[in-house]
């Protein structure tokens, strides 16, 4: 059984801050957010690991171990407030080694000759050569969920030679909910990495497929620009659709002090028109006295 601790408001532990690379202080002095919590997970055991790489006939890479052996998967959330409401946004996790799991090869559904992953691969001559060769659904490539995205797609480690899986031939890919694939990175490390500076912000792994992100993930992009923010990645056809919020503004506090308005300078008596001023607007000079010249 995986143990699971109870959640911690922020990261107030020392090995909780260098695994989370201090970003909860980037997002603590956000405007607007609340609730940054990291559910504690307790470190994998050794042989946990290794059940692990005899039951699925894959070496795990090191860096993935050593991660392991730090905590038995990642969870952590954010939210913001608006208009008193607290909406859950912020959403970073890898699954624990119980959780590693293949993703399912067999039949959608339980009728004979009824289709399967496998049936649905691109036709070899549509390879794009601008990108490393994409995983198969059959035996040609071993796949394993590291998160599900929320129902957005998944994140998956990649072993693209089969098995008897090596380590050095993994990768990390993104699947959409299209069923097409999209190359984060070469290495968990560095996945982790950019999980962790995208801030877990809505659909962040669309910022790395052709189509980019939604106008509504846009806003938040907009709203709480990722560390490692390249504008390139988004799609420039909607910008003119986008509003530009300034954070500042949008969760500005409602109970401002009121801020006496200063009264004007005196204009000199020689320089008005019209009419004399009355007794009535003395009290709008200084002295009350006409000014001689």
């Amino acid at each position: 059984m995986e143990e699971k601790l109870p959640p911690l408001p922020g990261s107030s532990k020392p090995h909780l801050e260098k695994l989370t690379l201090g970003i909860t202080r980037i997002l603590e002095s956000s405007p607007g957010v609340t609730e940054v919590t990291i559910t504690e997970k307790a470190p994998a055991e050794r042989h946990m690991i290794s059940s692990w790489e005899q039951k699925n006939n894959c070496m795990l890479p090191e860096d993935m171990k050593n991660f392991y052996l730090m905590t038995n998967g990642f969870h952590m959330t954010w939210s913001v407030k608006l208009d008193e409401n607290i909406i859950p946004l912020g959403s970073m996790a890898i699954n624990s080694i119980s959780k590693l799991t293949q993703l399912n090869q067999s039949s959608m559904y339980s009728l004979p000759n009824a289709p399967t992953l496998a049936d649905l691969e691109d036709d070899p001559d549509e390879a794009n050569d601008d990108q490393p060769e994409k995983p198969h659904f059959d035996s040609r490539s071993v796949i394993f969920e590291l998160d599900s995205c929320n129902g957005n797609g998944k994140v998956c480690l990649v072993y693209k030679h089969g098995k008897p899986a090596l380590a050095q031939d993994t990768e990390v890919w993104f699947l959409d909910r299209a069923l097409y694939w999209h190359f984060l990175t070469d290495t968990f490390t560095a996945y982790y990495r950019l999980l962790i500076t995208h801030l877990g912000l809505p659909q962040w792994q669309y910022a790395f497929t052709n189509y980019g992100i939604s106008p509504q993930a846009k806003q938040w992009f907009n709203m709480y620009k990722p560390i490692t923010y390249n504008s390139n990645l988004l799609t420039e056809e909607t910008d003119c659709f986008v509003n530009k919020l300034d954070p500042s503004k949008v969760f500005k506090s409602k109970n401002k002090a009121i801020i006496p308005k200063k009264k004007g300078p005196m204009q000199p008596a020689g320089t008005q028109k019209g009419p004399p001023v009355s007794s009535s607007s003395k009290s709008s000079s200084g002295s009350g006295n006409t000014v001689r010249r």
